[in-house]
C-alpha cells in the first residue's frame, strides 16, 4: 500500500507543478482535466501526509522510550505521545484503505434521476412529487443544478413519472445508493377516514452518460413526433413538438414533451435513452462482482423496497443498513446527509471486507 502512496504523492507533486505552467494555464481543457486529477489525489495525499506525521512522532517516542534514562515526567509525555501517535497512525491508515478502494468511474459524473408512482393511485403520485421536491432540495443545498427532463403530471399536481438531471459535482457518488423502491405511511389528502394508507414509488438514479462514450445508432432508432398533453401552457395541443424516441434494439421507450422546440425534446429524450443503455451496460458488468453488489445501483430488482417515510411516527428507516432516523421533515425538506453518509460508509466498509478477504 505504501508504494502505491508514495506513486500518488509524486504523482500530486508533478500535477501541482504542471498547474501553474503557462502553457497549461491558457488551454482550459488541459487545466480542467489535470484539476480533476489533481482534486482527486488531494485527500489521499494529505491523509498521507497525516500518516507520516503521526508515523515520526510515534518513531521519536519508541526511540526515547527504549533508550531509557527519563524521568518520570518525560517518560509518562513519551508514553502519550507513544500511545496518541500510534492510535493516529492506525486512523490514518484506515482512511488511507478506503481512499485507495477502487473508484467507481461514474462517481464523478452527473445523473438523471426517474421517478415513477408505483402502488397507491394518486397518493403515490404525490409521493413522487415529494421525492422529486427532496432531490430537487438536496441538490440545491449542494451547490448543483437540476433540469426537468419530462414529466407526466396529475390533477392533484403528483407525478406518474418525471425525469430530470442534475449537474454537480460528484453527484453520481452520493445519489447512486438512492434507486431502489420508496415506500411511505402516511393519511392521504384524498382520505375522509382518516386512515394510514401504504403507498410506494420507484427511483433509478442514471449516470449521464456522453455521446463519445455510447454512441447509438440512428437505424436503431424509431422517433416520433406528436402534440404535448397535460399541462403546460398555451402551446399545449396545438404545436406538434413532442418527441417519442423507440430504441429498437431493446423496446425502449423515451417521451419529452418539456420543451416547445421538437429538436430540444429530441435532444433530452436522446440524453434519457442514453443513460438508460449505460445504466443497463454498467449492471451487466457489475452483476459479474457480486461482492460488491450489496448497495450499488441496480444490484437486483429497481423495485426492491430500500426505504419507508412513516409520517404517524415521523420515521425514515432505511432497510439496508437498519438505520432509523426520527427528522421526517428535514429528511423529505432535502436534509440527506445524513443517511447518504452512512451509505457510503457502509458500501466502503463492504468493499474494504471484500479486498481482504482476496488478499
Amino acid at each position: 500500500m505504501f508504494d502505491k502512496l508514495q506513486a500518488v504523492a509524486g504523482r500530486f507533486e508533478e500535477l501541482n507543478h504542471k498547474l501553474m505552467q503557462p502553457d497549461v494555464t491558457s488551454d482550459p481543457e488541459q487545466y480542467a482535466a489535470l484539476m480533476k486529477e489533481y482534486r482527486r489525489l488531494e485527500p489521499v495525499v494529505e491523509e498521507f501526509r497525516v500518516y507520516r506525521q503521526a508515523q515520526e512522532a510515534f518513531e521519536e517516542a519508541h526511540t526515547m522510550l527504549e533508550e531509557g534514562g527519563l524521568d518520570r515526567e518525560l517518560r509518562e509525555l513519551a508514553q502519550e505521545q507513544y500511545d496518541a501517535s500510534r492510535a493516529q497512525m492506525d486512523q490514518a491508515a484506515q482512511k488511507l484503505k478506503i481512499l485507495l478502494l477502487p473508484r467507481d468511474p461514474n462517481d464523478e459524473k452527473n445523473v438523471i434521476v426517474e421517478i415513477r408512482g408505483g402502488v397507491g393511485g394518486e397518493e403515490a403520485a404525490l409521493f413522487a412529487a415529494s421525492l422529486f421536491r427532496m432531490y430537487t432540495m438536496y441538490a440545491e443545498s449542494q451547490g448543483w443544478s437540476y433540469e426537468v427532463l419530462s414529466a407526466n403530471e396529475t390533477e392533484l399536481g403528483g407525478f406518474k413519472e418525471i425525469s430530470f438531471s442534475i449537474d454537480g459535482e460528484n453527484a453520481y457518488s452520493r445519489l447512486k445508493y438512492e434507486s431502489g423502491g420508496h415506500r411511505v405511511q402516511r393519511v392521504p389528502e384524498t382520505e375522509t377516514q382518516g386512515r394510514i394508507h401504504t403507498s410506494a414509488a420507484t427511483v433509478a438514479v442514471l449516470p449521464e452518460a456522453e455521446e463519445v462514450e455510447l454512441e447509438i445508432d440512428p437505424k436503431d432508432l424509431q422517433i416520433d413526433v406528436f402534440r404535448s398533453s397535460g399541462a403546460g401552457g398555451q402551446h399545449v395541443n396545438k404545436t406538434s413538438s413532442a418527441i417519442r424516441v423507440t430504441h429498437l434494439p431493446t423496446g425502449m421507450v423515451v417521451e419529452c414533451q418539456d420543451e416547445r422546440s421538437q429538436f430540444k425534446n429530441k435532444d433530452k429524450a436522446l440524453k434519457v435513452l442514453r443513460s438508460r443503455l449505460l445504466d443497463i451496460k454498467v449492471r451487466e458488468q457489475n452483476e459479474k462482482i457480486s461482492s460488491e453488489r450489496k448497495l450499488q445501483v441496480g444490484s437486483g430488482d429497481r423495485s426492491e423496497r430500500i426505504r419507508t417515510y412513516n409520517f404517524p411516527q415521523g420515521r425514515v428507516t432505511d432497510h439496508r443498513i437498519g438505520l432509523t432516523l426520527y427528522k421526517l421533515e428535514s429528511i423529505l425538506n432535502g436534509d440527506l446527509s445524513e443517511l447518504l453518509d452512512a451509505l457510503m460508509t457502509f458500501d466502503q466498509a463492504e468493499k474494504l471486507k471484500a479486498t481482504q478477504e482476496e488478499a
